[in-house]
């Protein structure tokens, strides 16, 4: 009898993908080990030439500014009308945040800055050189940054190498943004008192000339036409009454006097009327603007002040250090890897 026995063949794998998965992992794992030298001197060159290039880089201290903005309501309001709508001492919106870091990052601030603190001698930038307004543009930016918070804060940073320097400007720029949001806001108003000056002005002036008027009817004997009208009516009637023909003759005769001014008397007395409350309206509305004008009032509320930093911000060496031996060593891998690769097509040809 004859006894046969089949070879057992190995169970397929349940999944071909995860073992060559495996498979290649395994194969890159023993490359890197054969290569562990190259690798390491690589490693080694990288972390040299980047802790000294990090040593190169000038150090840069942070301070930062918090504040919020305040909404920009009339100060006149506040004293002069009844209804008050608005609190001046409420928390400005997300609009009120975003007009003044306009102002924030506005020219008219950034010029002030340079200028105070000599920036293009400080940033060392040639003034008189091609280009040097860009250069120190650039320069400003990337050192000075104002942006709005998830809070609805604003944050105001400032970089330097000189940690007083970053906390003044920092803190000066604050001042700065608040100083010219009220000199804005007073223009504004400055100008709308202009028109309400002339506008109550011109009303005092037609009062006095109506008062002048009426005043000279006054010296006629007019004072107020319907009450003595009506008071001659009476007395001509009694006169007329009683028979006595001359009393009803005089008195007819005042009434026709009184009758000549009529018209402009009561023209006059209508008019200056309508003046007063005029003058009333707009006495109240040259007060208001008055102090819009001339009235100074925060624009911000300052959370943090900055301060001189005790620690630099910038440049992190250690980061600096790890990321360029890191990629060191990832492009060296890429380059030994691509390099056996080309063996064996060299070798076949």
């Amino acid at each position: 009898m004859v006894l046969y026995i089949w070879p057992m063949q190995a169970p397929p794998s349940e999944n071909p993908a995860q073992a060559a998965a495996s498979f290649g992992s395994a194969h890159l794992l023993q490359f890197i080990f054969a290569k562990r030298k190259w690798l390491g001197l690589v490693g080694a060159a990288a972390a040299l030439l980047s802790a000294g290039a990090s040593l190169v880089i000038e150090e840069q201290f942070q301070s930062t500014v918090v504040l919020f903005a305040t909404p920009q309501h009339s100060i006149g309001e506040q004293f002069f009308e009844e209804l008050k709508q608005k609190d001046l001492l409420e928390y400005g919106e997300t609009e009120d945040a975003e007009r003044l870091l306009q102002i924030l990052n506005s020219d008219q601030i950034r010029s002030r800055i340079i200028r105070k603190y000599n920036l293009w001698k400080h940033y060392q930038i040639d003034s008189a050189g091609k280009g040097a307004r860009a250069d120190l543009a650039k320069q400003y930016d990337s050192q000075v940054d104002a942006n709005l918070t998830k809070f609805g804060s604003i944050e105001i940073r400032v970089l330097d190498k000189d940690p007083q320097v970053a906390a003044d400007i920092a803190n000066d720029i604050a001042f700065l943004a608040d100083s010219l949001a009220n000199r804005l806001r007073n223009d504004r108003a400055k100008e709308a008192l202009r028109y309400a000056s002339a506008s109550y002005q011109q009303v005092k002036d037609e009062i006095r000339d109506m008062e002048t008027e009426l005043a000279a009817l006054h010296a006629l004997g007019i004072y107020d036409f319907e009450t003595q009208i009506g008071g001659l009516n009476e007395q001509y009637a009694t006169a007329m009454a009683v028979g006595a023909v001359k009393n009803a003759e005089l008195i007819r005769l005042q009434m026709a006097e009184l009758s000549k001014n009529a018209t402009e008397f009561n023209k006059l007395t209508n008019l200056i009327e309508g003046a007063y409350d005029r003058e009333k309206i707009l006495k109240r509305r040259y007060e208001l603007m008055k102090l819009d004008a001339e009235t100074q009032i925060a624009s911000a509320f300052v959370v943090d002040r900055a301060a001189p930093a005790d620690k630099k911000a910038y440049p992190i060496r250690w980061l600096i250090v790890a990321v360029s031996v890191a990629s060191s060593l990832l492009f060296a891998l890429l380059a030994l890897l691509a390099a056996d690769q080309l063996k064996p097509a060299q070798a076949g040809a």
